[in-house]
């Protein structure tokens, strides 16, 4: 997967947010809708999530140094995981809190034809927002599903904002389920149960979420495809019997740590080895450029 992919479809997501967060306050603030505000504080909270997701992405460029050898890329799961906090905090629990406020104190809806207006237009922006990460996850994802994708995924941006896309679109059918009947009924507790199923929704997709950047910020392997690709390489090299052991981990989203054990020849001199090394070396980095950080250490093969 490309970062620069990612990084694409985080940029739509964040323009598409701010404009719809701000159309959702000015919906509020005319309908006095819990399920519309609940949206908006949403909104808000995914603007603020892209906003980090940026900073992350930046940050995580810095430069290897003594005192962090393997450099910064995994601040960029760091700031995953913010997001999730972020997400499950001011989205999920607000909303939640919102939908059981006005359940046991509802109020009419005012001018409830602005938040329907609204609710339909951010749909079609969140939409458009969604249409633009899928297309990028596309390109990547393989025969994956996209659960599958957003699982084996090891860059943090593309999921973080197809989870939260798919979030948006669903939880604005609610709101506009939740609306549409209070308007019916003319009971407001419509309304409340929309917030509190927003609110559900979100703390659902933040849960998801932390439990991802914790498995990214433990640190994962190469996809199995990759390591296939890395051992195929290191055996068709000159020199090089079998590999013995082989781990692999990411160090970052584009940056792969590989240690692996090789068998070499009885008969190979040290001038042999190193250079079979370095062809190994050459062959891999050719077969995965993500592989940042090559260790391979020579044996002989004991069967």
């Amino acid at each position: 997967m490309s970062t620069e992919g990612g990084l694409k479809a985080v940029v739509a997501a964040l323009i598409a947010n701010a404009g719809i967060a701000v159309s959702k306050f000015v919906a509020f603030a005319f309908t006095g809708s819990s399920s519309m505000l609940s949206e908006a504080i949403h909104s808000v909270a995914d603007s603020g999530n892209q906003v980090l997701l940026l900073i992350g992405n930046k940050r995580a460029r810095q430069p290897a140094d003594a005192q962090h050898p393997f450099g910064y890329g995994r601040r960029r799961y760091v700031y995953g995981f913010i997001v999730a906090i972020v997400l499950f905090l001011v989205g999920g629990m607000f909303s939640l809190y919102e939908g059981i406020h006005k359940w046991q104190n509802p109020e009419p809806l005012n001018d409830w034809w602005i938040a329907v207006v609204v609710l339909l237009i951010a749909i079609g922006l969140e939409g458009y927002s969604f249409r633009t990460a899928f297309r990028e996850a596309n390109k990547s994802r393989g025969n994956r599903s996209l659960l599958g994708f957003v699982r084996a995924s090891r860059q943090p941006e593309l999921p973080v904002i197809l989870l939260e896309d798919a979030g948006a679109l669903v939880g604005l059918m609610l709101a506009l389920s939740g609306v549409s009947a209070a308007v019916i009924t003319g009971d407001g507790r419509f309304d409340a149960v929309g917030a509190m199923g927003v609110g559900t929704l979100l703390i659902v997709i933040a849960i998801f979420l932390a439990i991802e950047m914790v498995e990214m910020l433990i640190g994962e392997s190469a996809l199995p495809e990759e390591v296939d690709a890395i051992r195929a390489a290191l055996e068709g090299s000159d020199g090089v019997e079998r590999v013995i052991h082989l781990r692999t981990m990411h160090v970052g989203p584009d940056e792969l740590l590989v240690a692996a054990k090789i068998a070499i020849h009885h008969s190979d001199t040290g001038r042999e080895i190193a250079a079979d090394i370095d062809n190994a070396e050459k062959a891999l980095r050719a077969a995965v450029p993500t592989a940042r950080y090559i260790f391979l250490e020579p044996d002989l093969d004991r069967g």
